[in-house]
């Protein structure tokens, strides 16, 4: 290194940051939202916004998804059932299609059935429309949808790595990192966008790292598998261990037997977890003397992931399995790491602050990027006579805008298909899907083909204008109204339509202020050459 220490890691922060910073943009954007998963699927299916979102008490819950379930689906071999909790009011139930009479394996992916059911009333709610809702967001953010995953999850991993080479690479070259953080002068052209990274980057910095390498521990397994192939040739062994409970394949014993009730076995294990109700219920081969009962925790009583379960005999209901101490130092420390990354044990007001980290992650991205372009323009314009910029800088602008404003115009695409693709459509979730990459494919080209200021403008605009409908749209579609969703308390729904609001508002105030700036680099160094 010619130069010194600090100037190194300079170009490092800068090289790292720069090179995966779309796609890390992506995966803060995506995994930001997953945070509130549940509410924004909620917001997709209008037609639950009108149900009662009274909790009662889980053993009733359970006793009515029971009797639903012998009826619909007495011959499934594996039922699942989500009990109610503060953020889903309703009893969710999905089972696995019964085998066929021959013995044939199906082809292709089996379908299981859902049903929801209103805790208050014992009846079935009306049939939502199909939506992968936020859990689209959460998948994209290491999946990439249509990516092989293998491939997909180590593109997010080897980004992963760059961030924590470029945090802390940053934390070195910025020397008074804590009194910038202090400090934003608006309006100074490339000192601002320091500013502005300088800030959002130190604000949520422990935040940052948490986030970045819990996110590499969630995948550790794939990326570091040598030592866990030496002890377990088979995967499922392994998995089988570190989560206890019966095997997936149990065979059934073909003599018939009625399953125990289900309340009893919840009353029993939120005694034996001093008073934390029960999340899920999974039930293997009911109705057969083989039957077994799997409790798993309800979240938010634990940061572990590694949730408390116990398993009983599904005809006696006798205790079989109790998996609610930790496994060991080794499975307890990935099970807390993991939790972290996913925050399901958040409140409410933790997980608005993770969300607004979150977002804070998202600008750290958007200005570094957007700050290179900036410091690179005025050498362009400098070294060629006639005040145009380079492929290079043309290329980082065009990425700029269509991984930035292509993608919240995707974002907002998404929602608004969700509203108007018609509710019976076949292959609805996935039309939903291909909405939202051939919004952000046509953004992403126009941006490529014209990556300047107007361009901005127009897509910062398009994006605002789809989100701060959002509110009016819900209502008009059957959804339950901003004010009249307040009113009835329905908060993840008045939730949604509020951040909408103030986002699209934001993304419209960014636009003004593009319209308004001083006049660009270009015109400026035209006037010096005059």
């Amino acid at each position: 290194m010619k130069e010194g220490f600090r100037q190194s890691m300079a170009w490092l922060h800068t090289w790292s940051g720069l090179l995966v910073g779309w796609v890390l943009f992506m995966v803060f954007c995506c995994g930001t939202i997953s945070y509130f998963r549940d509410e924004v699927t909620l917001w997709m299916k209008p037609e639950l916004h009108q149900a009662s979102h009274v909790v009662v008490e889980q053993g009733v819950a359970a006793t009515r998804i029971q009797q639903l379930l012998e009826q619909r689906a007495s011959t499934s071999p594996r039922w699942f059932i989500t009990l109610p909790s503060e953020r889903e009011p309703s009893v969710r139930a999905s089972w696995a299609p019964a085998p066929a009479k021959d013995g044939a394996k199906p082809r292709g992916r089996r379908r299981f059935e859902n049903v929801s059911v209103d805790p208050v009333t014992g009846q079935e709610m009306s049939t939502a429309r199909e939506t992968r809702g936020g859990d689209f967001f959460y998948r994209m953010h290491f999946d990439m949808h249509y990516m092989p995953v293998i491939w997909a999850r180590w593109i997010v991993g080897i980004c992963a790595m760059f961030m924590l080479v470029a945090i802390f690479s940053g934390i070195v070259t910025h020397k008074r990192i804590f009194k910038d953080f202090f400090t934003f002068r608006p309006g100074k052209g490339q000192r601002s966008w320091l500013d502005a990274h300088n800030a959002t980057a130190v604000l949520a910095l422990p935040y940052h790292l948490m986030i970045t390498y819990t996110g590499l521990v969630t995948l550790m397994f794939m990326y570091l598998p040598q030592g866990l192939n030496a002890v377990y040739p088979e995967r499922d062994a392994f998995y089988a261990d570190l989560n206890g409970g019966p095997q997936a394949d149990a065979k059934a014993s073909g003599i018939h037997a009625p399953l125990t009730p289900l309340a009893p076995l919840v009353a029993q294990a939120s005694k034996l977890w001093d008073g934390a109700p029960v999340g899920r219920i999974t039930v293997n081969l009911a109705g057969d003397s083989a039957a077994s009962v799997t409790l798993t925790q309800q979240d938010a009583h634990g940061i572990s992931n590694n949730l408390p379960t116990l398993t009983f005999d599904g005809v006696s209901g006798g205790l079989l399995t109790d998996m609610t101490k930790p496994g060991g130092a080794a499975v307890e420390t990935r099970g807390v790491l993991y939790g972290l990354h996913i925050g399901r044990f958040a409140s409410s007001l933790l997980r608005g602050l993770f969300f607004l980290s979150g977002l804070a992650g998202c600008a750290m991205v958007a200005t570094g990027v957007l700050l290179w372009a900036v410091k690179e323009r005025p050498k362009h314009l400098k070294a060629r006579a006639n005040g145009s910029i380079g492929f290079g800088l043309r290329l980082v602008d065009g990425l700029n805008l269509g991984g930035i404003a292509g993608l919240l115009i995707a974002m907002s695409v998404f929602f608004w298909a969700n509203r108007l693709v018609p509710v019976g459509l076949q292959g609805r979730p996935d039309l939903e899907i291909q909405c939202f990459f051939t919004a952000w494919g046509i953004a992403a080209v126009l941006a490529l083909a014209f990556p300047v200021r107007w361009m901005w403008r127009i897509q910062l605009a398009v994006a605002g204008v789809l989100f701060a409908l959002l509110p009016v749209l819900n209502p008009l579609t059957g959804g339950a109204g901003l004010f009249s969703s307040m009113a009835q308390g329905l908060w993840p729904v008045a939730g949604f339509d509020l951040v909408a609001l103030l986002f699209g508002c934001t993304l419209l105030w960014a636009c003004k202020r593009l319209g308004t700036a001083k006049a660009p680099v270009k015109m400026k160094m035209a006037k010096v050459a005059a």
